[in-house]
């Protein structure tokens, strides 16, 4: 009886400090700055996380030519992909805890109603597009592992080793920093002691990107692309290259994706929410907030709350609509968002956030 005295006592308590942070975040009163445009049309739109300068742009330069949609998130993401300076996506993503890097990524395309994703991709440093390959050449939505690496080789994509020498040293380091008992070491001299052991970043990466692209005549598609949390058990897989957690898109409504810790959007379905928030009136920047009320609200876990009962992770959420408005927010604050309307250059917004830091 004590125990559930005490789980109820907790529960009201951390209602009660949800609570508080939704009076903290009304429409016009978030943390950080809030984009909310007036309602416009026939104007072309790509919107990404912040390492998405270059995504957008390129997304911006294809649909401009008149390009569809999704060759055009596609083609913005694939840069970042290519990037080896950026270890959270594609070639020099960070590996998992043998060494290797495994990739995983979804699109979907709104004119048409199709998606899919690949996960635990090896050895390719495009799963964006063989996630596309999935969703045009074949009847299935998800294809993962030696079964996702099959059907790249069949189309032609060709293997590699995606490990850059940044980061294997970046793996080594952690790997050298677990424990004093095993055998793994850092660099020391003759008189060193209890090596092996050092403090460690309290969240590892989780970097990812997506890109949500918006024609000037209103069709919309998106793609996520990621290397996952860094040093993962091998297999596991995060949000990204699933519908509706790590991506969603309806033709009709809009457009949401999503960057952080994998688990928690998976538990929420967070993408998929943004855009029923949109399709029932929400702007973007509010139907994200939504769906970090909603994260923070749904993890119990105390080993994940820091002392105030809040996320001690971060979760980022970027959407569009129809109308061409755009936003983004985030458990935390201090992130940004980057959005390319068709005339100059990307730019970055800040995005809203639950919590201050």
């Amino acid at each position: 009886m004590k125990e559930e005295q005490n789980t109820r006592r907790s529960f009201l308590s951390r209602a009660a400090l949800l609570g508080a942070a939704a009076v903290l975040t009304p429409r016009d009163a978030v943390f950080g700055h809030a984009v909310r445009q007036s309602a416009s049309s026939n104007f072309p739109l790509a919107v990404s996380s912040a390492n998405g300068l270059g995504a957008t742009a390129k997304a911006m330069e294809l649909l401009s030519s008149g390009a569809d949609t999704l060759d055009a998130a596609v083609a913005g993401v694939g840069l970042v992909e290519d990037d080896p300076n950026d270890n959270t996506v594609g070639y020099g993503g960070l590996p998992n805890e043998d060494g290797v890097v495994e990739l995983d990524s979804c699109v979907m395309h709104g004119p048409s109603g199709r998606g899919a994703g690949v996960a635990a991709l090896r050895n390719i440093r495009h799963p964006s597009q063989v996630a596309r390959v999935v969703m045009t050449r074949t009847d299935h939505v998800l294809l993962v592992g030696e079964g996702a690496l099959r059907f790249a080789r069949a189309h032609g994509f060709k293997e590699e080793d995606l490990l850059t020498q940044a980061s294997r040293e970046a793996w080594l380091r952690w790997k050298e920093s677990l424990s004093t008992s095993d055998d793994w070491l850092p660099p020391h001299d003759m008189d060193t002691r209890d090596i092996g052991m050092r403090a460690l970043p309290r969240e590892r990466p989780t970097g990812t990107i997506t890109c949500l692209v918006r024609s000037a005549g209103g069709d919309i598609s998106g793609c996520t692309t990621t290397s996952g949390l860094a040093f993962k058990i091998p297999g596991r897989v995060g949000d990204s290259p699933i519908l509706g957690a790590g991506l969603y898109v309806d033709n009709e409504v809009g457009a949401a994706g999503s960057t952080g810790r994998g688990e928690a959007n998976l538990l929420s379905l967070a993408s998929a929410i943004i855009v029923e928030r949109m399709r029932a009136g929400d702007h973007p920047t509010d139907a994200c907030l939504y769906a970090c009320k909603r994260v923070a609200a749904q993890t119990k876990m105390r080993r994940l709350l820091d002392e105030r009962g809040r996320p001690a992770f971060n979760v980022r959420y970027y959407a569009l609509n129809k109308r061409g408005e755009h936003g983004s927010a985030s458990i935390w604050s201090g992130g940004s968002y980057a959005v390319h309307t068709g005339e100059g250059e990307s730019r970055l917004l800040d995005s809203a956030a639950l919590f201050e830091r």
